[in-house]
């Protein structure tokens, strides 16, 4: 039985028709992913699914006793406390207990209290905090706040004062921890750093249950569905396999319908010329009854494609060989302690034509260090140097510059001054058309300000872009349409990116930020990415190796003071031995704590839930290295 289904499901917004005639089911262990143009329904279809919005039409059944985990674009705060009381919300029942479990510990000493029935009431609760994981849950805690690059810092502050995306990933570490039967996640990408996706992505194509997720990265979607759902012009397309295979399925289809329909056209055609040349002449019974019959022919309607965004070749007049130039450089902040240092930089030199991507988790300084090059922010040591010739066009993340009041053809001509037809026809390409233009930025969203920062940065005719998250709120047809555009710039690319589909694309050198410094890789992302491969294999493989044990037989002492001396024939530990061992300690303690449950042994119990503890902890240890 499916977890959940539909038939006939529809959402009306006044007139505008969302989506209708929509059936699906979703499975257990299914992992799908959402995709379709902005604006097309997707977040209104996952809230229907979730129960958080009524359909119009159609109706939604859901397994009995199902748990959903939902985790919006903005998710709402559910408590007032820090954001580690926002996580921690995942475990109410257990927090519960824990409150249950110390004032029960406190009753055997209150006067007129029965103590044998005080204790069995602990034994009681105490083996329902260990069913639930009440020895385990802040080891997970641990694990999914630190995949999800949470900082203990940053779980300390008021939930109120944490920024969008720290909001986000409390939110997405609540859902997962809740253990729920469905997942269903509306782009949970777009705060995650490099580490954290990666991590999000095993953590879901491995651990997670059934899955439901909208997204625009179409590597993230690559990784972890293996189905595709399309939800495109009110109508929900099914594809096999992942976003790749999506891409081919759909091209295929979209040829075959367009084939299908342009025979049809031609037929209509021909019948409709025939129908009005015989109308009334001899033939006309023929006429007619080829009209009816044209009248109850089933239409086979035109593919409609998506709008995206449609930009020629960027033009970039010709700079010096060297187009950027640091030397010893510190990047960095001031503050009322005096100068943060953040990065060391090595003495760096950009070449004309060069396509650079700067990638790092989040807090390691990517962005400072773009505004430092750019001389938007001063270095704490050394300089910067642009070349000869070079105009910079700088996309900024936080778009800045763009003025709430101003309308969005206001906001374009402050940047070059063009006959209102012009500026008119070139915004028609980042996809404002009509009465657009005369909307105030301030209710655009958030993809309609990236396209107009967009469409400013382009007019200007750069010959180096520096493009600090480009493609943050775009939709996929709009990603693909400025790959193509970053693709042809005769210019110089400098890029900071999570997108990892545009960093392997467009990318021929990188720059890592980690560690308080920058380091240069002089390849692809793909070419990085196996490189990080080979030398985690190579720790994990050095690991093994200094767990190796001392030889049996007793070695001669090493002449060299505090050495050690090694035999290489001597045995590698079994590590799944190991594993085995410390799973039945773990059931012995846990049935020496069942024991002492029975006999209300309140002491032996305390020291047997301590060492519970103690053996689950060196167990999780031992089956982290195992995954290693």
């Amino acid at each position: 039985m499916p977890l959940v289904s539909t038939s006939g499901l529809a959402v009306h917004y006044g007139v505008d028709i969302i989506f209708s005639g929509i059936n699906l089911d979703i499975n257990e262990r299914a992992r799908i992913g959402i995709v379709g143009p902005n604006g097309g329904g997707k977040t209104s279809l996952l809230k229907v699914l979730v129960g958080q919005q009524h359909a119009t039409e159609g109706r939604v059944a859901r397994s009995n006793g199902i748990q959903v985990g939902y985790v919006p674009q903005h998710p709402e705060l559910t408590t007032t406390g820090t954001l580690m009381d926002e996580v921690l919300e995942a475990f109410q029942g257990i927090k519960a207990l824990e409150r249950d479990l110390e004032t029960s510990s406190k009753q055997p000493d209150l006067a007129g209290v029965d103590a044998e029935e005080a204790g069995r009431r602990y034994a009681a609760l105490l083996e329902k905090y260990e069913a639930m994981g009440g020895y385990t849950y802040e080891r997970a805690v641990e694990r999914m706040v630190d995949g999800l690059g949470l900082k203990p810092e940053t779980l300390n502050s008021p939930a109120a004062s944490a920024s969008g995306g720290e909001r986000t990933r409390a939110a997405l570490a609540k859902a997962l921890l809740g253990n729920p039967d469905l997942l269903v996640l509306d782009e949970p990408t777009n705060y995650l750093d490099l580490k954290g996706v990666t991590w999000l992505e095993r953590y879901l194509t491995f651990f997670a249950p059934a899955v439901v997720v909208v997204s625009h990265d179409r590597y993230f979607l690559d990784q972890m569905a293996t189905q595709i759902w399309e939800l495109d012009h009110g109508r929900l397309n099914t594809f096999p396999g992942n976003f790749s295979k999506y891409r081919v399925l759909k091209a295929e289809r979209d040829a075959r319908q367009l084939k299908e329909y342009e025979a049809q056209q031609e037929f209509i055609n021909k019948e409709q010329a025939f129908i009005d040349k015989y109308r009334a002449g001899q033939r006309s019974r023929e006429a007619k009854g080829r009209e009816t019959r044209l009248a109850r022919l089933e239409r086979i309607d035109r593919p409609e494609m998506n709008r995206s965004i449609s930009l020629s070749k960027a033009p970039a007049a010709r700079t010096g060989q060297a187009v950027l130039s640091t030397k010893g450089l510190k990047v960095g902040y001031s503050d009322v302690d005096g100068p943060v240092k953040l990065l060391d930089v090595p003495d760096l030199r950009l070449e004309r034509g060069s396509r650079t991507a700067i990638i790092g988790d989040n807090g390691t300084g990517k962005s400072t260090f773009i505004k430092t090059i750019l001389e938007l922010v001063p270095p704490i040591d050394g300089y910067v140097a642009l070349g000869h010739g070079v105009k910079v066009g700088y996309y900024s993340q936080g778009m800045v510059s763009l003025v709430d009041e101003h309308t969005v053809l206001e906001s374009f001509l402050e940047i070059k001054n063009m006959p209102f037809e012009e500026a008119r026809s070139y915004l028609a390409r980042f996809l404002f058309q009509g009465q657009d233009v005369f909307r105030e930025v301030g209710v655009c969203s958030g993809g309609e300000k990236s396209r107009l920062a967009l469409a400013r940065l382009l007019i200007t005719e750069p010959n180096i872009l520096v493009l600090d998250e480009p493609t943050t709120h775009f939709d996929i047809p709009s990603r693909e349409a400025l790959e193509g555009v970053l693709m042809s710039f005769p210019g110089t690319i400098l890029l900071v990116s999570h997108d990892r589909q545009l960093v392997s694309l467009l990318a021929e050198s990188l720059l890592i930020t980690g560690d308080g410094k920058v380091t240069p890789f002089l390849g692809t992302f793909t070419e990085w990415m196996e490189a990080q491969q080979e030398s985690d294999t190579l720790a994990a493989a050095a690991k093994v190796k200094e767990q190796e044990p001392a030889p049996f037989a007793n070695p001669e002492p090493s002449k060299s003071r505090g050495s050690k001396r090694r035999n290489p024939a001597a045995p590698k530990i079994d590590m799944e031995q190991v594993i085995i061992d410390l799973e039945d300690n773990l059931k012995k303690i846990e049935d020496q704590l069942q024991e002492a449950t029975k006999g209300q042994d309140l002491g032996e119990m305390t020291r047997l839930a301590e060492a519970h503890v103690q053996a689950q902890t060196k167990l999780d240890r031992q089956l982290a290295e195992w995954d290693e």
